[in-house]
Formats: C-alpha cells, structure tokens, sequence
C-alpha cells in the first residue's frame, strides 16, 4: 500500500512539473518568436543522420504586420475557414472526417491551424494516440494564452512550403524572389495550394493538381470576402 502511495505521489509530482514546464514554454512563445521548431530539428538531425554534413531547412521569421494580407486570408481559406470563430477544434469538421474514414480507404484529417502550430511548434509528425492527446493539450494552452492572430503569425512562419522551407518568409524568397508583402493574392494561393503535402507538391513549376487546388484556394479567399474576412481575427487581439 505504501508503495502504491508512493508511485502516486511521484506520478502527480511529474504531472505538475509537466504543466508547469509546458505552461512556461507557451507563454514564452506568446511574445518570442520560435527560432526553430520541433519538427525543423527531426528533420535536421534525420538529415545528419543521412550522412548531410549541413541543414538545408530554409526558415525566416516575418512579423504579421510585414506579410502580404492575402496570405493570411489563403491559409485561412486552404486549412481553417472557421478559424477566427472556434475554440481550437472544429467539431463538426472532426465529425464529417470520421464518418468519411469510416467510409473510405485513406484517412481524412481535420486539423485546425490551431491544432497545426501545436503539432509543428511542440511536437512530432505521424499518428499516434500520444501525439494526438499532446496535441489536444497543446491546443487548448495556445487557444487560452494566445491571441488567434499570435496564432496565425506563428503558423505562418513554421508550416511547410516545400522540400525544408518553412514559413511564407523562406518560401517567399524561394519560389518568388520577392519580398513576402509583396506577395499576390495567385502567390499566396499557390504557397497554400501545397501545404497538404509540401514534400511532394511543388509551388514551383506546379502540377496540374496544384493548379486546380490552387484556383480552389482563390475562390474560396473571394467566398470569405477577401481580405476584409482578417478583420475577423484582427478584432480577437486583446
């Protein structure tokens, strides 16, 4: 009995230690801009670990106010359309993707950008029932501790654009050779057109489906309202 009192003690002891350390490592990203993130560093050492002598992630931080409006819009508009408006999870698109995987062969996510920054910022690409509840817990810290547009502008500038670049700075200067603000309503829409799969959808010299998703990314931008929908995540900045 006092062994099992025991390992409880210490079990409650590590999970006050956990929220305290991961509490601390939100709030210090509410106002520092992440130099890396979790999954630029498995990346990096996987590469090392292939025999890489250097990193070849490309990764610029670019505040919000400097980013072209319509980037953000088509990020919203690719990924998250509800986003100004939800706590962290879209439900109702969580269960429209269960009832499809249901039905199908190939899985259907419903990840929020919320959900998004979480997993790239603190946590690990793949599926697990561990990750998902880490991801979960992040969620809710970020939703609570951030403003939505502290969570925009950190998952503009983590999410992949292409094979090791990260963020709408590198991917700016990248496939455009410009400036992110002076990014087009067609760039921003090609950047977002690739994120699904960024290792094997190309913003350069784009296929015929990027093409289509990325006609898809613009008319939905003009559905929101055009850039007058980021009003909406603006006027959560407390």
């Amino acid at each position: 009995m006092r062994l099992i009192k025991t390992i409880l003690r210490l079990l409650l002891q590590l999970a006050v230690v956990f929220f305290l350390a991961t509490l601390a490592l939100v709030m210090v990203f509410k106002w520092v801009d992440p130099p890396t993130t979790s999954v630029m560093v498995i990346n990096y050492l996987d590469a090392r670990l292939d025999g890489q002598k250097k990193s070849l992630i490309k990764y610029q931080w670019v505040d919000y106010r400097d980013v072209s409006p319509y980037m953000p819009l088509a990020l919203i508009a690719a990924e998250d359309q509800t986003f100004p408006f939800h706590r962290g999870f879209d439900f109702r698109a969580m269960k429209i993707a269960f009832k499809l995987n249901q039905r199908g062969r190939s899985i259907r996510g419903a990840s929020t950008i919320s959900q998004q920054v979480a997993k790239n910022l603190f946590l690990w690409l793949g599926r697990s029932y561990l990750r998902k509840g880490l991801e979960a817990y992040f969620t809710f810290l970020i939703e609570t501790l951030w403003s939505k547009q502290r969570i925009l502008e950190v998952y503009m500038n983590i999410a992949g654009m292409g094979n090791n670049v990260y963020g709408v700075g590198a991917a700016s200067q990248y496939f455009f050779k410009k400036p992110v603000g002076m990014l087009t309503a067609q760039d921003a829409a090609l950047l977002a057109a690739v994120l699904p799969g960024p290792s094997r959808l190309r913003a350069a010299r784009p296929s015929p489906y990027v093409l289509q998703r990325q006609n898809w990314v613009l008319t939905h931008m003009n559905l929101l309202g055009g850039v007058r929908y980021l009003n909406n995540v603006s006027a959560l900045v407390p």
